[in-house]
């Protein structure tokens, strides 16, 4: 009866598994930030749009009101690029992220890969260490079965 198969690296391979789950879930939450971020600036364009959109349609308008008017715009617009600059910062890091991951997810398929490849040696193995006990015992009892 064949023994049983017992990886030596499986401790290694585990904790190569718990490093790929850690980087899914750093991953998932860049994108997390990233799409949070994304909506807020398209909140900041449509606030804006919105705000041009009531500047026109005034009818009177005072010079101290194109004053806060033209104030409230100039601070959408930097909080627009500055939204912009955070948006390609966070894609930056779900780049990195992702590079991560396929690194990780890399290094537990080669382990995984070896694990596998030293099983079938080893039932392969096993296998020709049951067959020529077979034999071996067919042999003898041929041989004493005729003497």
């Amino acid at each position: 009866m064949p023994g049983a198969f017992k990886f030596r690296l499986q401790r290694v391979l585990d904790y190569r598994t718990q490093l790929e789950e850690q980087a899914k879930i750093a991953l998932a939450k860049a994108r997390h930030e990233q799409q949070a971020q994304a909506d807020v600036l398209a909140d900041l364009k449509k606030r804006l749009e919105v705000h041009e959109t009531k500047l026109y349609a005034e009818k009177e308008l005072t010079v101290d009101d194109i004053w806060l008017w033209r104030l409230y715009k100039d601070r959408l617009q930097f909080d627009i690029k500055a939204a912009e600059s955070r948006l390609l910062k966070l894609a930056k890091k779900v780049s990195r992220c992702r590079r991560e991951l396929v690194a990780k997810s890399k290094d537990r398929k080669l382990l995984e890969k070896l694990k596998t490849n030293q099983a079938v040696k080893f039932r392969v193995e096993e296998n020709l260490k049951e067959q020529s006990e077979s034999d071996e015992m067919a042999t003898l009892r041929y041989q004493y079965g005729n003497v």
